[in-house]
């Protein structure tokens, strides 16, 4: 009993070890693929898309203060010229976004 315990707890580890890295990989990729253009692949917005539509950077303090919840909903509902992801995106992939645009903050 206690070897199969220790056993399940190693597994526990081991997922939740390797689960940032997959998150942050698929939250790059569909940002990649659905964001980048606007955004820009590093989410500073200097590209010609960004500086048109006058899009924040990811270092910005008005992107810095939004929260998860808000970035959340500007992404699922779409915000000003930013259409909506809802239907689009699974709620998990608008997380793993999220997540990484955070992530591009650094």
């Amino acid at each position: 009993m206690v070897i199969r315990e220790a056993r399940l707890c190693m597994v526990v580890l081991l997922a939740t070890a390797f689960a940032v890295p997959v998150f942050a990989q698929s939250g790059e990729s569909t940002f990649k693929a659905k964001c980048a253009m606007c955004h820009g692949a590093d989410g500073l917005a200097t590209g010609p898309m960004g500086k048109m539509m006058n899009i924040p950077s990811v270092k910005s303090p008005d992107f810095k203060k939004l929260t998860e919840s808000e970035m959340i909903a500007d992404t699922t509902n779409g915000k000003a010229k930013m259409p909506a992801y809802k239907g689009k995106l699974t709620d998990a992939q608008i997380r793993e976004v999220v997540a990484y645009m955070r992530s591009l903050e650094k």
